[in-house]
């Protein structure tokens, strides 16, 4: 990435405010050390308000903020065997990994991820790296091993706990290695052998423990939540985010509780439903719908995910889990919020990013046509600003040649 020595306007046919969503012709956001100093309409730009501005042309593009993506795994490779290849992998190959998982994101529009499993504290490690300039990537938050029961989903991360006790000392290990959010586990996953994604893990009163004890601490809590129970509970535990919140039932399909629907959508909590390239092709081959959609329909706060690094969903992919939003109903407008500034507001940014306003950080992008109209546009930024750093965008990577042996 590149920093600017001196204040840089970046000037574009279109400037995209997300908070409401408005579409500006000829404008212009002033990134001065990092933040952003001005944004509007140009005819209202003020010279004096910087001296020796670079002035960037960026011609017919759409100009709005950095994208984020409140669930992924650097951990993970999003090839066939993910998991597999976590637990075969030294610290080092895993570390490795996830530096570049996290220069994909940053290539693909998102200047601000949480990621939401990893082992031995190596996500504090790159989030770390890439505050201090040491490696290129998004903003991250950090959650460390997600709390799970003893074989539960994604033990192999390093976050056993089974009573309540285990569960506060879990969490305040947690905060002392430097995370910034706690994951709990409470159902199962599709990715554990033997953990059913319809059962819970937890019982209320280990889900109290964890959410009081995160909160006394100003952590927010992230629920893995896949069945109707594990939803419920992790709702009545007054967790931050429902990650995924599928209604999943035994037979693999959907079990709709509108009671519980129009509780979460009364809630304070957001709804992280992980959608990706993967559940797009899903939608279009079966016709099926996600939960998402009536979770939408009835008034949920719905934030952008994708579970990035998964079996078949590669970290530069982000822009299909915005188009898989919109196939479940979900209007552009809203989905290009759900990205931006309500996104910021779930993960307790919303002083930081998620929107062009003067004094927030300078994370941006510029695409090719309107993406209120045509979210496909996403696909492959022309620019992506982080933190005021300009990175240089790769070329889409090509596969190695092999050499026969």
């Amino acid at each position: 990435m590149h920093p600017t020595a001196t204040p840089t306007l970046y000037v574009a046919d279109r400037l995209l405010h997300t908070d409401p969503v408005s579409v500006v012709g000829n404008g212009g956001v002033l990134v001065r050390d990092g933040l952003i100093a001005w944004a509007g309409p140009m005819s209202e730009y003020d010279a004096a308000i910087a001296d020796d501005v670079v002035r960037e042309e960026l011609g017919d593009v759409t100009l709005m903020p950095g994208l984020i993506d409140a669930h992924v795994h650097l951990g993970f490779d999003g090839g066939d065997d993910p998991v597999g290849r976590m637990r075969r992998e030294s610290d080092v190959e895993q570390a490795m990994l996830m530096l570049r998982s996290a220069r994909e994101l940053l290539g693909a529009g998102v200047t601000t991820a949480r990621d939401l499993g990893a082992r031995g504290y190596l996500d504090v490690a790159v989030r770390r790296a890439i505050e201090d300039g040491t490696a290129e990537g998004p903003r991250l938050l950090t959650a460390g091993a997600p709390l799970t029961v003893t074989g539960g989903h994604c033990w192999f991360m390093g976050g056993e706990v089974d009573d309540e006790g285990e569960a506060r000392k879990a969490v305040r290990r947690h905060h002392k290695r430097g995370v910034d959010l706690i994951k709990v586990m409470s159902t199962g996953g599709y990715m554990t052998p033997g953990s059913a994604p319809w059962h819970t893990q937890f019982t209320d009163g280990q889900l109290a423990a964890i959410v009081g004890e995160a909160h006394r601490l100003g952590k927010q809590v992230a629920a893995h939540c896949h069945g109707v129970e594990g939803i419920r509970a992790a709702l009545a535990a007054g967790v931050d985010t429902l990650e995924h919140c599928s209604f999943t039932s035994p037979d693999g399909g959907s079990e709709l509780d509108p009671r519980l629907v129009d509780a979460i959508a009364a809630s304070p909590s957001y709804v992280s439903p992980t959608m990706n390239v993967d559940v797009r092709a899903k939608m279009a081959a079966e016709g099926w719908e996600p939960a998402v959609a009536e979770l939408y329909r009835r008034g949920a706060k719905i934030i952008a995910s994708t579970d990035a690094g998964i079996a078949h969903t590669p970290h530069g992919d982000y822009a299909a889990g915005l188009e898989a939003l919109a196939q479940a109903g979900l209007p552009p407008r809203e989905v290009l919020v759900a990205a931006t500034s309500r996104a910021a507001d779930a993960l307790g940014l919303s002083g930081v990013t998620g929107r062009l306003a003067a004094g927030l950080s300078a994370d941006l992008i510029a695409v090719d046509g309107d993406p209120t109209v045509d979210l496909s546009v996403l696909r492959a930024p022309r620019l992506v600003v982080a933190r005021g750093l300009r990175f240089a965008l790769p070329e889409p990577r090509a596969a190695f040649a092999r050499v026969p042996a």
